[in-house]
């Protein structure tokens, strides 16, 4: 399809979605939190919570290598654990940032201080805690709490909300944990490494969801070098490992061999996807819309941000667009390596103002993967497809070329001055 076509007929849908999500969107997460507390009343036997546990855990990262960390366990006794851990099933199944927000302020994080250092560490509080990070499927815990758990949501942080906390002075496992047998592989070799680690569970068809909750439970890597990761840390370190696992395995690849673009929105999130022939290089561009969750000032117009890569990758952390970065990379290049083929890809994410609260990366790597599922645009040129998006989106070419370093190679046209 011609790419004016294609940009003609997505905005034609997103017309419609735009009602559809206006029509849906709702702050009723304040009765949600009554409910939950009621739960919470009804589930509370004296100072213990008995039932299930999904296959999550956090781990913070304040007052490092002292952190807190957390069971999180569903407040609902008679809920679907599985549904309350992060996954990309919450893209297909449609959640929207109500549900979203349902399922995280949904769950009790039973946490304790622990050192970080967990190599050999299987008992108590924190070894229980691995045995339901290592599980391929929700553990029957039994907590007992120091005292009546607090609540601390505020929607309007940029930090992705949480249910209620309180602090655990035992858990018990009311089970044997089924622990997948390439997860006992990696956790029997003490010599192993944690990126060859991640890499091969990875290439066993564990998504990265599975490996970030096993690697935040220190069951990853070398034994002596076994730790406790902070959850947000390892959301990033699997992305990014993985990611760097697929590109090197397309250096060699041939290129693609036309400018296709491709589209995706999702919770108030819309992306646009480039790719274009040439070796591989990368770029995340960010538009954040004034009232936003991320640009709260509505004088002060679209923000943006943006990270590159060259062909040799990237040395440093991303700052600007942090973990989003990571994971709107490994979204293209796990499309490339189903193709095999490596491509200059540019992508666009622009955050309106339906975007009124932080759901976490997940909902960027999954829109990214999605994208590509549909039909896409073709243009002669990266050049002509620039252009042609131009007009659809919230910032100027201009802009848009002194923040991008792939759109500022766009050579200019007399008819620009």
């Amino acid at each position: 399809m011609r790419l004016d076509e294609f940009i003609e007929d997505f905005e034609r849908d997103e017309a419609a979605e735009r009602r559809r999500l206006a029509k849906e969107k709702s702050y009723a997460i304040t009765d949600h939190l009554e409910d939950v507390q009621r739960q919470l009343d009804e589930t509370l036997q004296g100072d213990a919570l008995f039932g299930s546990t999904a296959p999550e855990i956090f781990v913070g990262r304040t007052n490092y290598p002292r952190v807190s960390t957390g069971l999180l366990s569903p407040v609902d006794h008679e809920a679907d654990a599985t549904e309350f851990a992060t996954s990309g099933a919450w893209y297909q199944q449609g959640l929207g940032i109500d549900d979203v927000l349902q399922r995280r302020t949904g769950l009790l994080n039973s946490r304790r201080s622990a050192n970080v250092d967990v190599n050999d560490v299987w008992d108590g509080f924190v070894g229980v805690q691995r045995e339901v990070a290592i599980a391929d499927r929700p553990v029957d815990v039994e907590v007992g709490l120091d005292g009546k758990p607090d609540f601390d949501l505020d929607a309007d942080s940029v930090r992705t909300p949480t249910g209620p906390s309180a602090t655990a002075e035992r858990a018990d496992l009311a089970e044997n944990p089924h622990v997948p047998r390439p997860v006992e592989k990696t956790l029997e070799d003490d010599e192993w490494q944690a990126e060859g680690a991640m890499n091969y569970l990875y290439q066993r068809g564990f998504d990265v969801y599975d490996i970030n909750n096993i690697l935040s439970a220190g069951a990853l890597g070398r034994g002596e070098n076994r730790r406790l990761v902070p959850t947000r840390w390892s959301i990033t370190a699997v992305d990014d490992t993985v990611s760097k696992f697929i590109r090197g395995g397309l250096r060699n690849q041939a290129s693609v061999d036309e400018v296709s673009v491709w589209t995706n929105e999702y919770v108030g999130n819309r992306y646009w996807v480039v790719l274009a022939p040439g070796q591989w290089e990368f770029e995340f561009v960010e538009m954040k819309a004034p009232e936003s969750v991320w640009n709260p000032r509505p004088e002060g117009g679209y923000y943006m941000s943006s990270a590159y890569e060259s062909y040799e990758g990237r040395t440093g952390y991303v700052e600007e667009t942090a973990g989003a970065y990571y994971a709107a990379r490994l979204g293209v290049l796990e499309h490339l390596r189903d193709r095999n083929r490596q491509a200059k890809c540019l992508v666009l994410r622009e955050i309106t103002n339906d975007y009124w609260a932080p759901v976490g990366v997940w909902q960027v790597r999954e829109g990214i993967r999605h994208a590509f599922e549909g039909e896409r645009g073709v243009a002669e040129t990266f050049h002509g497809a620039i252009r042609q998006l131009s007009p659809h989106l919230p910032v100027t070419f201009d802009r848009l070329r002194r923040k991008s370093n792939l759109v500022a190679g766009v050579q200019t046209s007399l008819g620009d001055f």
